[in-house]
């Protein structure tokens, strides 16, 4: 999938929901704090998981045939890797093949951070079960999804 829903809490305990890029390396997800115009210097997003690392991404399909569609939500510990991770060149390199629009949009803001992003539980819904979340992988069109960027 080319993007994921994040949610974090705020300083007031309130959710605090985000699109991101990522990518995988290993058990681990990763995502950037890229060049892309920002209003403020340190995105909120790295304050809140500093306080609270208990995250949720979501991740999801969604079709005029309600047969096909399905979610998936992944709880997970994140953790701001300020230039230094056990898999740091691998997340880099990995979030570079997934998403071209490096080549021409920095990959970092100011200095290089990552969200790491741990998994602790996943859960999932799709209406057929497993299987049509299973179909819905082997399809043409997630395949093409993927290869672009999933």
């Amino acid at each position: 999938m080319p993007v994921a829903r994040l949610a974090v809490i705020d300083g007031k305990g309130s959710p605090e929901v985000m699109p991101i890029v990522f990518a995988r390396v290993g058990d681990s997800l990763f995502s950037p704090i890229d060049g892309k115009p920002k209003k403020h210097g340190r995105p909120a997003r790295l304050r809140h998981i500093e306080r609270n690392p208990s995250v949720m991404l979501v991740l999801d399909y969604y079709v005029a045939h309600w047969e096909r569609l399905w979610w998936i939500r992944i709880n997970a510990k994140a953790s701001v890797a300020d230039g230094r991770h056990d898999d740091w060149d691998e997340a880099v390199e990995a979030l570079r093949v997934k998403y071209p629009q490096y080549q021409t949009t920095p990959m970092f803001l100011d200095h290089p951070v990552l969200i790491c992003m741990q998994r602790e539980r996943i859960r999932w819904w799709a209406p057929g079960g497993e299987e049509s979340l299973k179909a819905w992988l082997r399809s043409e069109s997630s395949a093409n999804a993927l290869s672009e960027g999933g």
